[in-house]
């Protein structure tokens, strides 16, 4: 038998029992050789010499016997320009490409190129002193990508320091031409392209210094940077049950905030929603181009009817693009949606290793994997002074909104914001449905602590001020408690509530929040007499009217300002 290639002597499901004579490594790909099928799989245990691999397709009528040829390779996707507005699976095949080659129903063992190598960039070479010494990550010129400039670097792996011998002059080249020749110690030539692979589980380390997260990332959505704000390289989670607004949330995130890449996991989403967001996604207008969002968007997406090793890769490859760019100087932001689904396929997976199961059968390792994805985010110092950031959010989809299973946990455990979603506030139509009573961050607002505090003391006495009302009715509390919860509940309307189909409600911008959460503290600290509720009740329901009419004015008009002198007008009588 070939050292490179093995035989399966034994298959269950999508996990393959490989012998093989010669020496592999963990996580190699490997290829199932099944008549004109070249199946994809990576070595997931090895035993001896037997290996537990999982294919990343359908293995339908596989037997014992079948050859699997061995690459000497990790699994890994290609890196260079042309990856924004792409649409690719969790193995980086660019679904449109075949789609349009081969239909509806995809063939099994089907693989296309990730990067157009025919298409033509113009690349800019950057001046350079003779002989002078780069790693991995260093910039030698960029392409014009869209708006932003795609820097072609000097492969991340190649970190034992490297003289550049010769670069190309300004031009139009392919990703496939020769952009430059670098020497290592000993006087060996590496030729250099535009693009590389790169081995999607190992995180790129190319940078110079890793920071703590602590400038705010806007995103225009007020509850999340009012009250739970996210930082700038950090990272956030949204556990929700179905229908609460996980996806919505994440498209108004990935469409309004102050970010340059958006990178999109769908995995193991429902083939409906991720089918939703490829129609909706494409035709979401860019507020800071006004062209389409997909210009500087990555969707990678697997729906829960393809393979669960699939919906394994995804999540690692759209860390590794996140990262790419991060190299580049840009800010990204990775929404993983969700990683309930990528949490089953580990368990799915260890089910059939026959691996000790831990808590609800997830595998003892789980939480290890959640931290070390989460923690692939954060804030880069670059060579030449440059920074660049990855922010990662993750949604998850708990069984029956249960915020106490293991994957939220687990998730919990190590991220820096919490935004739970809520199905009665949902059910309410109270959007966004993030709690405020349950979420949290460890990240600083913009907004004054004193204000935020002053603010949750109010929600938190309104709630309790409900739940009697639920018990005693409202005849059953005094008229001092009934203004707290009316307080709470003008807060809730007016601040915590947003309209996502309007074109000012929808976004609403670091300057505005101060200004508006200011007029809102005023209310919440102004002290108000009332001779009987149903004049409170009164007060305030006008008072919401005005506050949300207001919400709906372009600052810059006079019809703003003319709101403003009405709220003013009506506090003051």
């Amino acid at each position: 038998m070939n050292e490179s290639c093995g035989r399966i002597v034994f298959i269950q499901g999508n996990i393959i029992s490989v012998e093989f004579p010669g020496s592999i490594i963990q996580n190699e790909l490997g290829y199932v050789i099944h008549g004109t099928e070249r199946l994809k799989a990576e070595v997931i245990r090895i035993r001896g010499n037997v290996a537990n691999m999982q294919v990343f397709e359908e293995t339908k009528g596989l037997k014992i016997g079948d050859e699997v040829e061995f690459s000497k390779k990790l699994l890994s996707i290609q890196l260079g320009p042309g990856l924004l507005g792409q649409i690719y699976d969790g193995l980086q095949n660019p679904l449109p490409e075949l789609a349009r080659e081969y239909g509806f129903f995809l063939p099994r063992g089907l693989s296309l190129a990730a990067l157009d190598d025919s298409k033509k960039w113009h690349f800019i070479p950057k001046p350079l002193p003779n002989k002078q010494l780069v790693n991995g990550g260093f910039p030698l010129g960029y392409v014009q990508e869209g708006i932003f400039k795609h820097y072609i670097m000097v492969p991340f792996g190649l970190n034992e320091g490297y003289a550049v011998d010769w670069v190309i002059s300004e031009g139009d080249y392919t990703i496939k031409d020769i952009v430059a020749k670098i020497k290592d110690g000993k006087g060996k030539t590496i030729e250099l392209d535009m693009a590389f692979d790169w081995p999607i589980k190992i995180p790129i380390k190319a940078y110079v210094e890793k920071y703590t997260p602590k400038e705010p990332l806007i995103t225009k959505t007020r509850i999340i940077d009012t009250f739970f704000p996210v930082s700038r390289g950090g990272t956030y989670c949204v556990p929700g049950p179905f229908g609460s607004g996980k996806t919505v949330l994440a498209q108004l995130i990935s469409r309004y905030a102050e970010i340059d890449i958006v990178i999109i996991a769908a995995c193991g989403e429902r083939a409906g929603e991720v089918v939703e967001t490829l129609r909706e996604f494409p035709k979401l207008i860019d507020p800071k181009t006004q062209k389409p969002l997909m210009e500087r968007t990555i969707i990678i997406c697997n729906t829960s009817s393809m393979p669960v090793a699939a919906r394994d890769a995804s999540v690692y490859t759209a860390a590794t693009l996140g990262e790419y760019y991060r190299q580049m100087g840009l800010d990204v932001l990775l929404l993983a949606d969700s990683t309930s689904r990528w949490a089953q396929a580990m368990r799915e997976v260890s089910g059939r290793l026959e691996e000790i199961p831990g808590e609800e059968a997830y595998p003892a390792y789980l939480e290890s994997r959640i931290a070390e994805f989460y923690e692939r985010s954060g804030v880069v110092k670059l060579t030449g002074d440059r920074k660049g950031s990855l922010t990662i959010g993750g949604t998850v989809s708990p069984a029956g909104g249960n915020f106490e299973e293991p994957v939220t946990q687990a998730t919990l455990k190590v991220v820096g914001a919490f935004h739970g979603l809520s199905r009665d506030r949902a059910n309410a139509r109270r959007f966004p449905s993030i709690d405020p009573l349950e979420s949290w961050s460890k990240y600083e607002s913009f907004i004054p602590a004193d204000l935020i505090t002053q603010a949750k003391d109010v929600l938190v006495s309104g709630n309790e001020v409900y739940q009697m009302m639920k018990v005693v009715g409202e005849e059953g509390i005094s008229l001092e408690d009934f203004m707290i919860y009316l307080k709470a509940e003008f807060l809730d309307s007016v601040y915590l509530q947003q309209n996502a189909f309007d074109e000012v409600d929808a976004a609403t911008s670091p300057q505005r929040q101060e200004y508006i959460f200011s007029k809102v503290s005023e209310v919440l600290k102004k002290e108000l007499s009332f001779n009987q509720k149903d004049e409170a009740r009164k007060f305030f329901y006008e008072l919401r009217q005005l506050f949300i009419d207001w919400n709906y004015k372009e600052k810059i008009s006079l019809e703003f300002k003319h709101q403003e002198e009405k709220i003013d007008d009506f506090l003051k009588k």
